[in-house]
């Protein structure tokens, strides 16, 4: 079928695997369909295209993307289906052979999108357009509205660390920043549409500025960064997503605790608390430095939620290895962890190391840290309990109820109340129910529209 957008209204429709870098990219991708004429719907509804972006940080993310697939050709078994991500850099050809698939499109290509889709035509096998990830090498800047509460903005791609079980550089390319301006000229477009809350999103946030405007040198720091968006009018909150805890600073920190926009909530990939092993996967510090890290936040924000991303299962993790990061998170005051179970990706340093770990007892494991994370966060929660938080209420009823978060990342839910939605209140929290979310009063009228 040869694409006559003129004539008829075409209709797209978007599936994101993987992180909020990816939604971010997505909404950018999807606003490039909406610039050519399309109507963009939601997944479960028919479309002429589907659009899947994807995640090949792990292999259930692979696995997920033939599950989304297979969705897709239920609702519209003639529809073209185009993926882009990660995974597409990494493995075009695999996704190519899927069944269904008919365009590929790797790291630089997918933001050229509207440029491949003359013709609809369904094919046998999917057409690739990768480039060599070499190439990857300019920026594109995105942000992404969801619930209309909430933007995830791009302020960085790529990565120039080469932990061993990583593969995000083999799909992302070098790192790169976007310049200083555009990022404050996009969080000044988000602030425009009414939305209360922005989250940095990027490979490897902290960073940033590196290759800004296409050279290796640092022309501006994470720390000016933050300082700069601290200044954009009509956004209440700005929040810090996944930053290494070598690249978080205690200038960063201390700036944050003063903030009347940056909330205090951090999360700091760990990946394991030994460090023998932190040497195996080449990170770029050790548990002590970790550790200094979340006291800093902690002695400046008692208040502060800090998350944590963690890894199971990696080559050589002896039952003692797991028992002394088990251990040391235990005695770590953070509020939840984010468990990943280790498996093998291809080019990867990891994937030919010996010592390779039972799936069986690399889920043991991740079920052990998962309960822990249960008591952290229920911990946190209990810690916050009769103090005064601002929370900003989501846009979405889900089954009766409205959800949303406070300052510092605490979940409460109340009744169906639509005037509630995108604003922000002062509430008092009161109690934990049995979902595990916090029970408050309202303390005054809205605080904010």
């Amino acid at each position: 079928m040869r694409l006559d957008k003129n004539k008829i209204e075409k209709k797209v429709a978007f599936y994101t695997l993987g992180c909020k870098l990816n939604f971010s990219e997505t909404s950018t991708i999807a606003r490039s369909f909406k610039n050519e004429g399309f109507l963009q719907v939601d997944f479960t509804e028919w479309a002429d295209i589907y659009v899947i972006n994807t995640c090949s940080v792990t292999e259930n993310a692979d696995k997920r993307f033939k599950t989304i697939v297979k969705k897709a050709q239920k609702i519209n078994s003639e529809a073209f289906l185009i993926a882009v991500g990660c995974y597409a850099q990494l493995k075009p050809e695999e996704l190519a052979a899927v069944n269904g698939v008919d365009l590929v499109l790797g790291a630089t290509e997918k933001f050229k999108i509207t440029d491949y889709i003359n013709d609809l035509t369904k094919n046998d096998f999917g057409t690739i357009h990768a480039c060599e990830i070499e190439e990857a090498d300019f920026y594109v800047g995105s942000y992404s509205i969801g619930d209309r509460t909430r933007a995830f903005l791009k302020v960085q791609d790529g990565c120039d660390y080469k932990c061993t079980y990583c593969t995000i550089p083999l799909a992302r390319g070098i790192s790169r920043s976007d310049t200083l301006q555009n990022v404050l000229t996009n969080a000044a477009e988000i602030a425009a549409q009414g939305i209360k809350e922005i989250v940095l999103t990027g490979v490897n946030i902290g960073d940033y500025g590196k290759g800004e405007f296409g050279n290796k040198k640092h022309e501006h720091t994470f720390f000016e960064l933050v300082r700069a968006l601290e200044e954009v009018k009509g956004i209440e909150r700005l929040r810090i997503s996944s930053i290494e805890p070598n690249l978080l600073k205690d200038e960063t920190i201390d700036f944050v605790s003063a903030s009347s926009r940056f909330v205090p909530h951090f999360h700091i990939p760990l990946q394991s608390g030994s460090n023998e092993l932190l040497k195996k996967m080449r990170r770029r510090y050790l548990r002590e430095l970790y550790q200094e890290r979340v006291a800093r936040i902690k002695e400046k924000m008692p208040h502060a939620c800090i998350g944590v991303d963690v890894i199971v299962g990696f080559p050589g993790e002896t039952e003692e290895h797991f028992l002394e990061t088990y251990h040391y998170l235990n005695n770590l005051d953070i509020s939840y962890l984010h468990v990943f179970t280790y498996s093998e990706r291809e080019n990867t340093v990891a994937a030919t190391m010996p010592e390779t770990i039972p799936m069986k007892l690399r889920q043991k494991r991740s079920k052990m840290l998962r309960g822990l994370s249960v008591k952290k966060r229920r911990a946190f929660y209990e810690s916050q309990l009769g103090s005064r938080r601002t929370v900003l209420f989501e846009s979405e009823n889900k089954e009766g109820y409205i959800y949303g978060f406070t300052e510092n990342y605490v979940k409460v839910r109340s009744p169906w109340d639509p005037s509630l939605s995108n604003t922000l209140q002062l509430v008092a929290l009161r109690e934990i129910d049995e979902e595990g979310l916090v029970r408050f009063d309202f303390v005054t009228e809205e605080i904010m529209a």
